[in-house]
């Protein structure tokens, strides 16, 4: 084989590397996500619900989250985004549940974000929603927060599929959160200082996610230039 037929050879898995590349970044953020994905236990965190728009030919209108009442949180707060409305639902619950050493009897259900005339999340594009949600449950590891992406042409997708037991992604995958142990080994009751700090650690580990993101767009963009190039001089010679 030739030097210059390897060549091309290698030109062409690189941009087919990169075309793949491209894909996998597209797949796997199509859905709808909640940033960062931990969360102490027994404390406060302030999270994004990241809501990307699907549709072609649609745009988004509204977004339901669902928040557990087996494990209740009893404080929600929504941060205000121009051209949205936010509503929470709080239910009484069938039986007071202990909450960081506190008695509750009542729980927030669901927030709700509906789009004003003439704005809505266009095709191609994503917003965030942020909320601070607490306390957060001592006795479980996972939060499931199924999400419903209401559409103006009246579609409706959920987002309710909890993780799969072997690690696999479902296909309407619902937005979970990882609750961990605080640095020191405790769980903590809710307090301004913890939500402010999930709040600080969020926003580095998304900023990071996006530069590196960004950088393999542009590592990816580089390959299939340099392999067309190589597929194109092997050709006319």
């Amino acid at each position: 084989m030739s030097e210059k037929s390897l060549g091309a050879r290698f030109a062409a898995a690189g941009a087919i590397s990169a075309l793949l590349a491209f894909a996998g970044a597209g797949t796997a953020s199509a859905h709808v996500s909640a940033q960062p994905g931990e969360a102490p236990k027994g404390g406060h965190a302030t999270l994004a619900f990241r809501v990307p728009n699907e549709r072609p030919d649609a745009g988004t209108v509204a977004i339901q989250v669902t928040l557990p009442t087996d494990t209740p949180l009893s404080s929600v707060r929504t941060k205000p985004l121009p051209g949205w409305t936010a509503s929470v639902e709080k239910v009484t619950l069938d039986r007071p549940v202990q909450v960081a050493g506190a008695e509750v009897t009542e729980a927030v259900r669901s927030i709700t974000w509906t789009a004003r005339p003439g704005t809505r999340i266009d095709p191609g594009e994503y917003q965030e929603f942020e909320a601070s949600l607490g306390t957060m449950p001592t006795d479980t590891d996972t939060l499931v927060l199924p999400t419903a992406q209401t559409y103006d042409s009246g579609e409706v997708v959920r987002w309710d599929q909890p993780p799969a037991p072997d690690g696999s992604e479902p296909e309407h995958p619902a937005p979970t959160l990882t609750l961990v142990e605080s640095e020191d080994g405790h769980s903590h009751g809710g307090g301004s200082h913890q939500e402010d700090g999930a709040a600080a650690a969020g926003g580095g580990s998304d900023d990071t996610a996006r530069w590196l993101g960004g950088a393999g767009l542009v590592v990816g963009a580089l390959g299939l230039g340099v392999g067309a190039g190589a597929l194109l001089r092997s050709r006319r010679s």
